[in-house]
């Protein structure tokens, strides 16, 4: 079986591979993989979507939300927080939960647009 999405041949660019080796090994790749394998479960990526359509979610709304119940949507709204995605604050008997700064919703958003952009050219 061929493949045409592989090369034929063995060509390496020493001079890149060195490069971005040397920039890659500089990064903590596995810290950013956990935040991506976090918002890979269609739950977590539903509540982040949510804190970035809204300022601030209680986790009550969080729950109806995504359809779940509160100790569900807490608990992934706890680990999206232990992650540094999203920061509580609690108000008398409430919890209420946003993303943690512009990068997420970014990250979030762009996710989305891109997904739109992918949709639009099927």
């Amino acid at each position: 079986m061929k493949h045409d999405d592989v090369c034929e041949v063995t060509c390496v660019d020493d001079l890149k591979v060195k490069r971005v080796k040397e920039t890659v090994s500089k990064q903590n790749t596995l810290a950013v993989a956990q935040i991506f394998k976090a918002l890979s479960d269609d739950t977590r990526i539903k509540i982040a979507y949510a804190l970035s359509v809204e300022d601030e979610l209680c986790v009550c709304d969080v729950a109806n939300i995504v359809g779940s119940t509160t100790a569900t949507a807490s608990h992934h709204l706890r680990l999206l927080r232990n992650l540094g995605l999203a920061k509580y604050r609690k108000e008398g008997k409430l919890v209420f939960y946003s993303l943690d700064d512009e990068h997420v919703r970014q990250l979030i958003q762009i996710a989305f647009e891109h997904q739109r952009e992918v949709e639009n050219h099927e």
